[in-house]
Order: C-alpha cells, then structure tokens, then sequence
C-alpha cells in the first residue's frame, strides 16, 4: 500500500447522506408549504403523487417546476420573491409530520460506533435542514450539515460533496455517499466517490436506472452495501 493510501486510511471514513427522501421522508410538510404558496398565486395544489418527483432540487426548483406543471410561466424575479416565502411557510412547519425513514437512526448509530464521520449534503437551504434535524433530535449525530448556500454550490456541483465531506473531517478517498436520485448519483460519480441509492425516495425514475454502485430497499441494508464497496480489490 501506498504512503497516500495508507494516509487516506487513517482518516476516518465518512458517510453522506442526502436528506430529503433519503434520510428523513420530508415531502409531507415540503408539498403542504409548496401548495400553500401556490394557493395564494391562484394555482391549483399539486397532488401528493406527482409533488414528489419536485422534492429534493430545493426550493426555487420546486416552485419552478410547479408552475411549468400548471402551465403557467413565471419570472426569475418572482420565483426569487416566492421562494422566500416558501422558505418562511416552510421554516415554520419543518417537522410537523416529517420523520426519518425506517431505519435511519440505528444505521446513523451503526456507522458511528464504527468509527465513521457522519455528514449531510443537500440542496435544501442550511438553516431549515439544520432546524429540521435538530427538532427531529438527529442533528448531533452530524459532524456538518451541508446545505445549497454552505458552500455556494449546489449538487449536481460535484464540490458540495467534496467540500462537505472535508468539513466534516473526512477525505473524498474514504467516503461513500448515499441518496435517491439522479442528481445524488451524479453528483457523487463527478466526484469519483461510491454512491448507495435508495429505493424508497422521491426519484422520478426507476432507482435501478440511476447509475448507482449499489441499490438498498431499506437501511438496514446500507451496512453491507457499504462494505461491498470499500472491499479492497484483490491483488493478481
């Protein structure tokens, strides 16, 4: 092994996970803000279904999609304006009926009495992601929580991962990172870093056709999917 490999082993691995519809299952309270703010500009709510496909590009992306599914066009001006308000409608129902995926908190467990550094990275704002954890009492577990505006890149940028993965003490050679969509695997393929999809988000398209290294039904899968990919690869 390598002096820079062994370097990279002695750094603590780190887990990245993506939040909405990976870590906790936030379109509940995401679809009520956004119909709300759509009520008052007149437009009908967006049904559970086809809301989904919105959630997890934050928000001025999810209003943008919204009016163009209502056939209706809207300026950059007034999306920046509406996304504000989404924000404060959103901000204050952040945990009203979101909750981690089934799983979540003993896997979050697992990996940390293993010794890995634990890390989120999302497109939602820094403040509402933070505010949500905290209330849903998984913030401490995080050395960071990465949100759009931490770094002033957002995902699929591949450096909102690599950047998050550094500030939680970790190095982008050890680290493995874990979402539900195209943009979560994209983002970490641009980064040359293992990416775990999950099955159970809010993905538009079949998970299997994203592209990921590994697909899990469920989070007690992650442990062995991850394991997998960190094997070392036999010498010949």
């Amino acid at each position: 092994m390598s002096n820079l490999s062994r370097q990279t082993r002695a750094v603590p691995p780190t887990l990245v996970l993506d939040l909405d519809g990976t870590l906790v299952d936030t379109a509940p309270d995401l679809l009520t803000a956004l119909n709300t703010v759509l009520t008052t500009e007149g437009l009908a709510p967006v049904a559970a279904e086809a809301g989904l496909s919105m959630v997890g590009h934050g928000a001025w992306v999810m209003l943008e999609q919204a009016f163009a599914a209502a056939g209706r066009s809207v300026a950059a001006a007034d999306l920046d304006r509406l996304t504000q308000t989404f924000l404060a409608t959103y901000g204050a129902h952040v945990a009203d009926r979101s909750r981690p995926f089934p799983g979540a908190e003993a896997m979050l467990d697992r990996f940390a009495a293993a010794g890995w550094r634990l890390a989120v990275c999302t497109n939602k704002h820094e403040a509402p992601a933070v505010k949500l954890l905290t209330l849903l009492g998984l913030a401490p577990r995080f050395a960071v929580i990465a949100g759009q505006d931490t770094f002033g890149v957002r995902k699929p940028d591949p450096r909102h991962l690599t950047e998050t993965i550094r500030a939680a003490g970790g190095a982008p050679a050890n680290a493995v990172m874990v979402g539900d969509s195209i943009t979560d695997v994209d983002t970490a393929i641009a980064a040359n870093i293992p990416v775990v999809a999950v099955a159970f988000g809010y993905s538009a398209v079949p998970v299997a056709t994203l592209g990921a290294d590994r697909v899990i039904a469920h989070f007690d899968e992650l442990w062995d999917a991850v394991a997998v990919l960190r094997a070392p690869v036999p010498t010949p």
